[in-house]
């Protein structure tokens, strides 16, 4: 087992059964996976979040955290999308991506102050460390880590 200062936790709510999952992010090639139903963790790609989960995830982070605010009808959104997905595979295990769909949880949107999608915040053990309102290309996205 690492020395507790090389161990790097994140919280993560499976895909498929919503159970809350503690990942050691130094042991992803092990390939975690969900205690509960046992299916892989993949922190390859962005994760959807809640507002059931999210402030858990973002203060439990070890590593920074960068939330995309979301819609499925937002042409902005569906366009960034893939250079979002690269982003979160580039970084795996330095940066955890999350989406937040603004139709289906409101509350957590204007919580932060959503006015115009997609928005990014990027956060830094529970604080937000950056925002990006509109589309980012890649190197926007590794900016909004520098803060």
């Amino acid at each position: 087992m690492p020395p507790e200062a090389a161990i790097k936790p994140v919280t993560v709510r499976c895909p498929f059964c919503e159970q809350l999952n503690r990942v050691d992010l130094t042991k992803l090639a092990q390939g975690p996976k969900c205690g509960g139903c046992a299916r892989p963790l993949h922190l390859d790609r962005p994760l959807k979040a809640t507002g059931a989960d999210f402030d858990q995830t973002i203060a439990t982070s070890a590593v920074p955290i960068v939330v995309d605010f979301y819609a499925d009808w937002c042409g902005p959104c569906r366009m960034m999308a893939p250079t979002l997905d690269q982003f979160a595979a580039d970084r795996t295990g330095e940066v955890l991506v999350l989406k937040v769909d603004t139709d289906r949880d409101e509350a957590l949107s204007g919580r932060f102050g959503i006015r115009g999608i997609p928005t990014l915040i990027a956060f830094r053990q529970g604080k937000e460390i950056g925002r990006h309102v509109g589309m980012a290309n890649r190197s926007q996205l590794d900016q909004l880590l520098l803060a």
